[in-house]
């Protein structure tokens, strides 16, 4: 329903695609500012996304608490449960069906390029059905890959926990000398795999190679680099992406599985650390040499305590935008953040299109990737500094 130009009725939000540290701010972000908008006249948690809406499975958020709502939003990992599926035309029309049923003509989607497809359908769908509705994207994803913003909130706080990661795994490296491999969650991107850089603060630290999906996988080249690390330190702490592929764009390792957004499974059992492992040695014929290899996996998208606090601030703005700016002009949209400034660090929020966002990921700029395509250059660290945050200094004894 209409009333004076605005949406009257009430609103469902729901997370979708992997957790982040903060994807809960954003949750509590656009609870708090609907209670402030008097045309939304209820507010409905759906559980596990767009499976819990045609379940009719819903949370009442009016009735939290601020209170519990203020500790949800400083719990990693998503409160009402997430979900990796692509509607079809028969979801879809079952999700119309409960909206209607339920008087909700505010649809709110916290998640990445994926979930932005979902809420990118639906909003064409209401608009086909003449349905008075608004729909919302309010983006978040570890792996940075959304087009249009300058980063994603959840990108900062995981790629926090990456640069400490990396700090203490080379520091361990460097009291038992070897060569250790990490892989890094990113998809097709390797904004997080990238942060690993972070972690140096002295010429000889750790990560030594960086490895992005950016770049081709050259297997000879990859043996020769890290023997040319070895010789150079003693030792090589390597951080790759798990999506490093061939020239052929075939992933070095993969599961073969595929979600139904068609997004393939990638390093979750940790093959692609036993590969690179299993390379190194190659690299190092007829020697005894340490090799360890470690997934970061999961551990990178929910870890509490390392939460950026530049992506808490923006992952409770963007909500608040998409909320006000949904009940304000009832205009489907996604919110995007545009850096105005690194030194000091500020930023603004602005809603684009659901269409630019939709479906199509973006990868880290040239300007990113050193000459050789196995490491990062300064440009890279000037992007993503001010958005993890102070890091604590390193100490070591001298001679």
């Amino acid at each position: 329903m209409t009333t004076q130009g605005k949406l009257v009725g009430k609103m469902v939000i729901g997370q979708s695609g992997g957790p982040t540290a903060v994807i809960n701010q954003s949750l509590v972000g656009a609870v708090l500012a609907a209670r402030k908008q008097p045309n939304i006249t209820g507010i409905l948690g759906a559980r596990h996304g767009i499976a819990g809406i045609m379940k009719e499975d819903f949370i009442d958020l009016t009735k939290q608490s601020v209170e519990q709502l203020e500790l949800v939003a400083t719990t990693p990992a998503a409160a009402l449960g997430s979900v990796r599926l692509k509607p079809g035309k028969a979801e879809c029309e079952k999700v119309f069906e409960v909206f209607k049923k339920n008087d909700v003509r505010y649809f709110f989607y916290i998640g990445g390029n994926d979930s932005a497809e979902t809420a990118h359908i639906i909003a064409e769908m209401a608009k086909e059905a003449n349905y008075d509705f608004c729909t919302m994207h309010i983006p978040k994803t570890i792996d940075n890959d959304l087009k249009v913003t300058d980063h994603c909130p959840g990108f900062a706080s995981a790629a926090r926990f990456v640069a400490l990661a990396f700090m203490g795994d080379d520091r361990d490296n460097r009291a038992l000398q070897g060569i250790k491999v990490n892989v890094v969650m990113g998809r097709s991107a390797g904004f997080l795999t990238a942060a690993s850089a972070l972690a140096r603060q002295a010429p000889d630290d750790g990560p030594h190679l960086i490895y992005l999906p950016e770049r081709v996988f050259d297997v000879e080249k990859f043996k020769q680099d890290v023997r040319d690390a070895v010789a150079k330190y003693g030792r090589c702490v390597i951080a790759a992406s798990e999506c490093i592929s061939d020239k052929d764009g075939n992933p070095i390792s993969t599961s073969g599985e595929r979600d139904s957004h068609g997004n393939i499974q990638l390093s979750g059992s940790g093959a692609l650390g036993d590969t690179l492992a299993a390379l190194v040695k190659e690299a190092f014929p007829g020697q005894k040499v340490r090799v360890r290899a470690d997934t970061f996996g999961y551990l990178q998208r929910s870890f509490p305590t390392i939460i950026s606090p530049i992506d808490a601030k923006e992952a409770r703005e963007v909500s608040t935008v998409a909320v006000n700016h949904a009940a304000t002009t009832g205009q489907p949209g996604s919110v995007a953040i545009r850096r105005l400034s690194s030194k000091p660090y500020s930023s603004e929020c602005f809603i684009t299109p659901l269409s630019t966002v939709a479906k199509v990921a973006t990868v880290m700029k040239d300007e990113y990737i050193n000459a050789a395509g196995n490491d990062v250059t300064q440009a890279w660290i000037d992007y993503v500094a001010p958005l993890v945050g102070e890091l604590p200094r390193m100490g070591r004894l001298y001679t």
